[in-house]
């Protein structure tokens, strides 16, 4: 028996020390800041290396952050039942893709049903500029057809061409200006400040740094490898840009460069492998085979006839010059580690499929150190931008039918099936047959997000995209593309934004009302139970530091209405200790013992904590299902709340009061609830 009371004894020690464990590892997640303090000032006295806290803080809403918040509604009157679900969710994809190119930090992008309609809730936490939002958000998404731009770029008119033979002319005017300034011995670096037009390099006295012979700067490179150091031009260089007066630096040693030719035969799975024809293992074979006959004499012919990379196949496979850090790991190391000028070696494996690489020559070149003054000219592209290399088409998500996942009946590859209304099926034939073996491009909002090879004419209206999907990107895919099909307009209802001052005053008033309120709390239970008061206040420190970290682990986004949740949510986690204590002094006027009051305070409220606390959480459901934005906040915290409150209340508190039964007689006294056992009175007959 007194084994058994050891053993008890011994687990009550334990849970004791996992409650203030809790405490301790829930406080360190609500204060990293802090616990980081604690650990660095251990880590430095102690030297026991121990780990860094991530320092993240509480995601706050827009009442409390400040920010914009708007309310779309969907006109799904045009879609069919069984695909709104869809086309709503495939908007709001649309939707946050937008935001996120705007940079807004971590946006709520909601969809909800209210009666019959579908609205999309934007919660933009921080965003000052609600009409660039609104601007970024727009209306339906935009599916686009591109192909190749091979138009010719326009050519000046003579009042263009004029206007930049007079600009250039007077640009050499003020470039030799500044060139006689510089033989006459004025300092270089004054003269930089006085005439340079280049802003990167102006700020610090024209310095460019070390150039090697791969720059962008190839006429720089060639000068500064003829002049000595200390050189300064004594005419002017024309580069792409403009006019340059240059002083030459000191030199250096440059990193080992390769001129290298390759072939790569890419296989199904592989990276970047647009029409693939082999497997892997037979992509193994193949390259294996093309070693074996490869050597520095029919290199070329080989890699036209059979590389896949497209950017290097025409040209025989060349690479050009290249550094360190450049290629892929496995590339690099294949070419640089004891691989001789002239030497073959493969097949080396890497994402893109099996590479047979030919190391055609290999230099260290110097670099030189120059400073230069810049008097910009100004070119053709510099009036007429570059034209864009794809250009419209009339099919668009308006011909565009369905787009859905598929598999390769042969291969089993992941791709996406395309299907088109008659009018588009004419179109597409059209780009088809303009395109054979070109790229089409697909946009999305303004942006590519497929660009399939055509390999033959297609005039049945359907077309597939295959490339290297998983499902998860091609269901993602076929869910955008059906987005841009279907006819889902949405309509701004409701906008309100919340300044950032607002916010954080808000933010710290709810703080304040929030300890004040766990003040009093405590400071009632402490004066009205005593001891079990005191007792009720650690776990309701427990529920608050384990509730906050909850709250930060899981990602809860803090509002007022949250704040509010989790201080109602407080309250009720008090509640369930008045309750058990109540029942405890109920137990202890029948005459029951301590340790058995508190057994049954415990066993005898636990079905009204557990009822009260399920009709709350069922609540709770019901508001999170039906609800929107700030009721959903209230909602969420609260049922985090009443769990943990459930645990704090039967779990921590049970455990204390076990702990400290047999500090106090049998029947407590003043400290313990202030009851004690009722009298005994014998009846003589």
């Amino acid at each position: 028996m007194k084994r058994n009371k050891t053993n008890i004894r011994s687990k009550l020690r334990w849970g004791i020390v996992g409650i203030f464990v809790l405490m301790i590892v829930a406080s360190f997640f609500d204060f990293p800041v802090y616990a980081n303090k604690g650990l660095d000032f251990i880590n430095d006295n102690l030297h026991l290396g121990l780990p860094r806290l991530p320092e993240k803080n509480f995601n706050l809403g827009l009442d409390l952050q400040g920010g914009a918040q708007l309310i779309y509604q969907a006109d799904t009157t045009n879609i069919a039942n069984n695909e709104i679900g869809t086309a709503v969710e495939g908007v709001r994809d649309v939707i946050e893709r937008r935001i996120n190119s705007l940079g807004v930090s971590e946006p709520i992008v909601q969809t909800n049903k209210i009666g019959e309609e579908y609205r999309i809730s934007v919660e933009l936490a921080g965003v000052t500029d609600i009409k660039e939002a609104i601007a970024m958000i727009g209306g339906t998404p935009i599916l686009e057809f591109k192909e190749i731009n091979n138009e010719p770029a326009r050519e000046l008119t003579a009042e263009e061409k004029k206007e930049m033979d007079n600009y250039n002319k007077e640009a050499k005017i003020k470039a030799n200006q500044a060139l006689q300034k510089v033989k006459a011995g004025t300092d270089f670096a004054s003269v930089v400040a006085e005439y340079s037009e280049d802003m990167i390099s102006k700020n610090n006295a024209g310095y460019m740094g070390y150039l090697s012979n791969n720059t962008i700067y190839p006429e720089i490179y060639a000068w500064a490898s003829t002049n000595a150091e200390g050189s300064i031009s004594k005419t002017l260089l024309e580069t792409t840009d403009g006019y340059n007066i240059l002083k030459r630096g000191g030199e250096q040693e440059g990193e080992i460069e390769v001129k290298a030719s390759h072939i790569l035969i890419c296989y199904l799975g592989s990276q970047g492998c647009e029409n693939p024809i082999y497997t892997k293992e037979e992509a193994r074979a193949k390259a294996q085979e093309i070693y074996n006959q490869a050597n520095a004499t029919n290199f070329a012919q080989l890699a036209k006839e059979n590389s896949s990379d497209p950017g290097s196949k025409d040209n025989g496979g060349e690479l050009g010059w290249f550094g360190k850090g450049v290629m892929i790991p496995e590339f690099e190391k294949a070419i640089f580690d004891n691989t001789q000028v002239g030497e073959i070696v493969g097949p080396v494996e890497t994402a893109f499929g099996f590479h047979i690489i030919y190391k055609v020559d290999e230099r260290r070149s110097k670099t030189y150190e120059v400073s230069r003054i810049l008097i910009n000219t100004k070119t053709e592209t510099d009036i007429i931008p570059p034209q864009d290399i794809w250009k419209n088409t009339d099919l668009s998500g308006k011909q565009l039918e369905k787009a859905e996942v598929v598999s390769d009946p042969q291969t089993g590859a992941v791709q996406v099936s395309l299907s088109f209304d008659n009018e588009g099926k004419q179109l597409f034939a059209d780009i088809t047959e303009r395109n054979v073996g070109q790229p089409v491009a697909i946009f999305l909002d303004g942006e590519p997000i497929s660009v399939p090879t055509v390999n033959d004419v297609i005039r049945d209206g359907r077309a597939v995209i295959s490339g290297n999907f998983n499902i998860k990107e091609a269901q993602l895919l076929s869910q955008r593309l059906n987005t841009g099909a279907l006819p889902v307009p949405i309509e701004l209802v409701s906008q309100q934004t919340v300044g950032a001052s607002l916010g954080i005053q808000s933010l710290q008033l709810s703080l304040r009302a929030g300890i004040i309120g766990i003040l009093a709390i405590m400071l009632f239970m402490l004066l009205y139970y005593r001891l079990p008061g005191f007792l009720s206040v650690i776990a309701l420190t427990v529920y608050v530091f384990t509730t906050l970290a909850l709250f930060k682990l899981i990602g809860v986004t803090l509002t007022l209405s949250g704040i509010a949740g989790f201080i109602l949510s407080i309250g009720m986690a008090v509640d369930a200790n008045v309750l058990i204590f109540e029942r405890m002094k109920e137990e202890l006027r029948a005459g029951k013992t301590l340790r058995v009051a508190v057994e049954e305070g415990f066993l005898r409220a636990w079905t009204s904590i557990r009822d009260s606390n399920l009709s709350t959480l069922i609540s709770c459901v019901l508001l999170m299902w039906i609800g929107t934005g700030f009721v959903k906040g209230f909602a969420v915290t609260l049922s985090i709340g009443i769990l943990v409150s459930m645990f704090t209340a039967i779990t921590v508190s049970r455990t204390m009061l076990r702990f400290v039964c047999p500090w106090f007689s049998e029947y407590g006294n003043w400290l313990f609830l202030g009851s004690c056992k009722q009298e005994k009175t014998e009846v003589k007959k």
